[in-house]
């Protein structure tokens, strides 16, 4: 019964994130990566799988836990847009710790995490949203789609 009720929430959010969605076929982001730090991996998965034709064949990354965010935040690649998933941005609205959290990131709000960020990846554009309708807009002008 809390699965069930777990997926019919989820799928009125993958509703919702498409609700915003527009694109052309001129959209080309093909050469563009984000960084999704998320709290849900089910919701990740899923969302993983449906933005990218959204957004011009952008490539998605995600994590859930932060070991696995500054692992990737801190390597080699260059994020475009580091994105806060809508769960965690409710986490840190309510002044609760975002799941997945570590040692180091302990008490953090998404305050803590903008900066850490763009301390690891000035030149990405930090995205975020508590809303899943908001989500496709902007991540299109963060990637400079129209």
């Amino acid at each position: 019964q809390a699965e069930q009720a777990r997926n019919s929430a989820r799928d009125r959010m993958m509703a919702d994130i498409g609700e915003g969605a527009t694109c052309t076929d001129a959209d080309d982001a093909s050469s563009k990566t984000i960084l999704v730090r998320g709290c849900d991996p089910v919701m990740a998965e899923r969302a993983g799988q449906m933005l990218p034709p959204l957004l011009g064949g952008v490539t998605i990354e995600a994590a859930t836990q932060d070991d696995a965010f500054f692992e990737l935040l801190g390597s080699s690649k260059k994020y475009d847009a580091v994105f806060f998933a809508p769960g965690a941005c409710r986490w840190s609205a309510a002044r609760k710790p975002i799941p997945g959290g570590n040692a180091e990131t302990a008490g953090w709000s998404l305050d803590d995490y903008r900066a850490k960020v763009l301390q690891m990846q000035p030149s990405a554009k930090v995205v975020e949203t508590c809303e899943e309708r908001d989500i496709v807009p902007l991540l299109r002008q963060a990637l400079g789609l129209r």
